[in-house]
């Protein structure tokens, strides 16, 4: 295996990005309720500067189209801090046989509640997506006949990841910035999105722009603004912020609770994803991958420095032990089904039974794994078969972790080495955290959302399901990226003016802010810091990965009390400068009680544990066994295999919330696909409506 030299590990870990965009200036400022507001007129916004909302951005300006990037925060966010290290995307090459799209399409939505017609135009947009991020400068790994390389991640047994190493996402974000300055696109950071304008002039509800909260210029104390545009595009990332227990870099907010209060559709917010990974005191980042195949030592110190090979009590061999720690690299993710018959999510269980003791746990990359009790020592010639056929093909024989991460991954080292921890040097702290929601806003397969004009792409967006192959999230941005773009293009051909009726919701849309900051400003008690961590604390114990049949309930109840509270007398801020944080945490408190709501409801109808969620029940049919045997405390409701085929719906209507179930839809009949019949379907643009 060739030595990559050190300049080259720099450059991929430590990535910078262009500055100096083109910044936008008002159209005009207008008065509303008696106070200046500056307003910025555009034919299309982007709400976000992820991987996702660039993208989507590029190919709307590409379509001539006069478009504005507005964010919270540029070089923020999980794609440029944190994310994703990998893609996974069709390639003519998997597992060395070949691929097809139908193959694809069914691997994505394999774990159920996913609509095959968008897993479908997932696999089939990978090709051409992929090849735009090329175009544009990404320099995805090759072989010498030019072929991706690619490697088996978790949900995909046929081996379809590729990777530029750990900072995939960030080197996306970076050669797509590098094109929003050379199309010279609009881009106004500081700014947060607080309210959707809707145009109720015609027989639907129309997107009309956004009421948003910006740091840019000083034409009114309340610091709003408002964009004014047909088409608003989410592209704002997961609730990350929502959780205490989570890998997100710090402020990831999402904008469900903005989707919600603009009535919009969500679907699955109850499907996350959970995974080990350090904690956001330090550098968040998710332990797939290398880290643990590489096979450290995992243990765990107590209250009085006392180290705890804990592992022991669950595996009854250490081999059994050491191969499962190597499986969690491509089973990253909390599965229930994992942990029975002594798999790898065993761990994830043991490390939360070891944090609820007060212990703190890490892995050692100086150390292999300490044996079982009665067993004998850990030694890579005695591991089960598809690990050491994984070490072997990849001439990984070091006689310790850290040498065997070296020699497999040395990008892994030196990510952590430039945040202050030296791997060859000290263990690494980490816990199960929340990484992804694999729900959000429903949208088809356009990207469109149930208020015309209004489109989410990324995480926000609701089209993973249950379970999904790692990496498939970064794919589903691009192609969406992409189809949104091109959804927009065809729009704006037909009439997009705004109605009047518009203009009123946005004065009593801003009425209702002001009234709102000046209570929280004046007459409020609660503070932001005591929601703060009422709501994560909440999310974290009730909404995690283990949930309680029994508590589910309550965990609803006390949250929606909270939210009528929040509403009824705000939440104690200090100055004008916390108008956005006191939003968003309004939001928060909205978009919680929205996932407890729907958890309540899917466990009440007798729903099991499936995707990253184990669901602990006396009368559960399932059980983990340790080395002693049987663990009663974690029996759990097994999945319902009739679920797989549902989506669970959510939106927030007259002051409540309405939920209900549709079918997956399917994909339709592709035999009846022909070229001379389906052409003019293109040209007259039927292929935009379902």
């Amino acid at each position: 295996m060739s030595v990559v030299k050190q300049e080259i590990l720099e450059e991929l870990t430590q990535v910078s990005f262009l500055r100096g965009f083109n910044k936008p200036v008002p159209d005009e400022i207008q008065k509303y309720n008696d106070i200046a507001i500056p307003v910025y007129e555009y034919e299309a916004v982007v709400i976000g500067t992820g991987a996702a909302g660039l993208r989507a951005a590029v190919e709307l300006k590409r379509r001539n189209i006069n478009v504005l990037i507005a964010t919270s925060g540029l070089y923020m966010g999980t794609s440029a801090c944190s994310g994703s290290d990998k893609q996974t995307l069709f390639t003519a090459a998997t597992a060395k046989h070949g691929d097809s799209f139908i193959k694809l399409a069914e691997a994505l939505s394999a774990g159920g509640g996913m609509d095959k017609d968008i897993a479908y135009v997932e696999a089939v947009g990978s090709i051409h997506t992929l090849a735009g991020l090329q175009f544009l400068g990404l320099e995805l790994p090759e072989d010498r006949y030019g072929g991706i390389l690619r490697y088996q991640t978790d949900h995909d047994e046929a081996g379809r990841a590729t990777s530029c190493g750990p900072r995939t996402s960030r080197l996306m974000v970076k050669v797509l910035l590098d094109e929003v300055k050379r199309l010279n696109i609009p881009l106004i950071s500081g700014v947060t999105a607080l309210k959707m304008i809707q145009d109720s002039s015609g027989a639907e509800k129309k997107c009309a722009g956004l009421v948003v909260s910006t740091n840019s210029g000083s034409h009114n104390l309340y610091k709003l603004g408002v964009i004014r545009s047909p088409y608003v595009v989410l592209a704002t990332g997961g609730p990350g912020d929502m959780y205490r227990d989570s890998v997100y870099p710090k402020k990831c907010y999402g904008s469900l609770g903005l989707a919600l209060e603009a009535n919009i559709t969500l679907t699955n917010i109850i499907e996350s994803q959970f995974g080990i990974g350090t904690p956001r005191k330090a550098f968040p980042w998710n332990l797939s991958g290398t880290y643990v195949q590489v096979i450290p030592y995992i243990y765990s110190i107590d209250k009085d420095d006392n180290e705890r090979n804990f592992l022991a009590n669950y595996y009854r061999t250490t081999q059994e032990l050491a191969s499962n720690i190597f499986r969690k690299g491509y089973q990253w993710p909390f599965h229930a089904t994992r942990t029975v018959r002594f798999g790898s999510s065993l761990i994830d269980m043991a490390i939360a039974e070891e944090l609820k003791l007060g212990n703190k746990v890490f892995m050692d990359f100086n150390r292999n794994p300490k044996a079982v009790p009665d067993d004998l020592p850990f030694s890579l010639q005695r591991l089960d078969e598809d690990v050491s056929e994984y070490l072997q093909n990849n001439h990984c024989d070091e006689e310790y972790p850290i040498g065997r991460l070296r020699r497999m991954n040395p990008l892994a080292i030196e990510l952590y080495k430039m945040h202050g921890r030296d791997l060859s040097q000290h263990p690494l702290e980490f816990m199960v955290n929340n990484q992804h929601m694999n729900g959000g806003i429903d949208v088809d397969i356009w990207g469109e959302s149930s208020l015309h004009g209004c489109f989410a792409l990324g995480e926000v967006a609701g089209t993973h399901g249950v379970t999904r192959p790692g990496g498939a999230a970064l794919n589903s941005g691009q192609v969406f990226g992409v189809r949104v773009a091109k959804k927009i293009a065809f729009y704006l051909k037909e009439d997009h003016s705004l109605d009047k009726n518009a203009e009123t919701n946005l004065n009593v849309l801003l009425k209702e802010i002001i009234s709102y900051v000046d209570i929280s400003l004046n007459t409020a008690e609660i503070t932001l810091n005591d929601i703060k961590d009422v709501i994560r604390n909440r999310m974290s114990d009730h909404a995690g990965f283990i949930c309680s049949a029994v508590n589910a309930e309550d965990a609803y109840n006390s949250a929606m009390a909270l939210y009528n509270k929040i509403m009824k007398y705000g939440i104690k801020i200090n100055s004008y400068a916390q108008v956005p944080e006191l939003i968003l945490w309004r939001h928060f408190s909205l978009t919680s009680s929205a996932v407890l709501k729907m958890l309540t409801d899917y466990i009440a109808a007798g729903g099991g544990s499936r995707g990253a969620r184990i669901i602990l029940d006396d009368k559960g049919a399932a059980v983990p066994e340790g080395r002693t045997g049987k663990i009663e405390k974690w029996r759990f409701r097994a999945e319902r295999e009739e679920d797989k085929n549902i989506k669970y719906l959510i939106k927030w209507q007259d002051d409540k919330f309405c939920h209900w179930q549709r079918p997956i839809r399917e994909i339709n009949n592709l035999d009846e696909i022909f070229f001379e019949k389906n052409w003019p379907d293109f040209l007259i643009g039927n292929i935009y409506y379902q």
